[in-house]
């Protein structure tokens, strides 16, 4: 049932009993459990960054202060064009996903906006060339 609506978010409860092989009721009451146990958090649209205007990605390692993670966070939820942001254990202490409309942009993100966050210490960036969900290579 999840890797079903995983696939498509939009299925009707009807379409998902059929597929999943059980009534709609009890693919209702399955969904509605899921929803109420937080295993299922929200239905949202999948944006296609280069379609929508964000033709630059980029991921971002940032080294910050020790204890400064709740401000440093907070703060970078409110920056335009993070799409995801992950604490770490290792060399750096955050990761955060970056889709830019240009590179102009990625560049006043990490220079002015980012690096200005106080408990920033330093960050790295990688662009990304190519990319795929991991369902499948755009190689194959």
């Amino acid at each position: 049932m999840l890797a079903e609506l995983s696939r498509d978010g939009r299925l009707s409860v009807r379409t998902l009993a059929e597929r999943t092989h059980v009534s709609r009721s009890n693919a209702y009451a399955r969904v509605e459990r899921l929803i109420a146990d937080g295993v299922i958090t929200g239905f949202r649209a999948q944006v296609a960054p280069e379609p929508a205007g964000l033709m630059t990605s980029a991921y971002v390692s940032l080294t910050i202060e020790q204890n400064t993670w709740r401000e440093v966070s907070a703060r970078l939820a409110r920056v335009r064009y993070i799409e995801h942001t992950a604490l770490l254990g290792g060399d750096h202490d955050v990761l955060a996903l970056v889709r830019a409309p240009d590179n102009a942009a990625l560049r006043d993100l990490v220079l002015n906006q980012v690096q200005s966050i106080p408990g920033v210490i330093s960050t790295r960036t990688w662009l990304v060339f190519e990319e795929f969900d991991g369902t499948q290579s755009p190689w194959d």
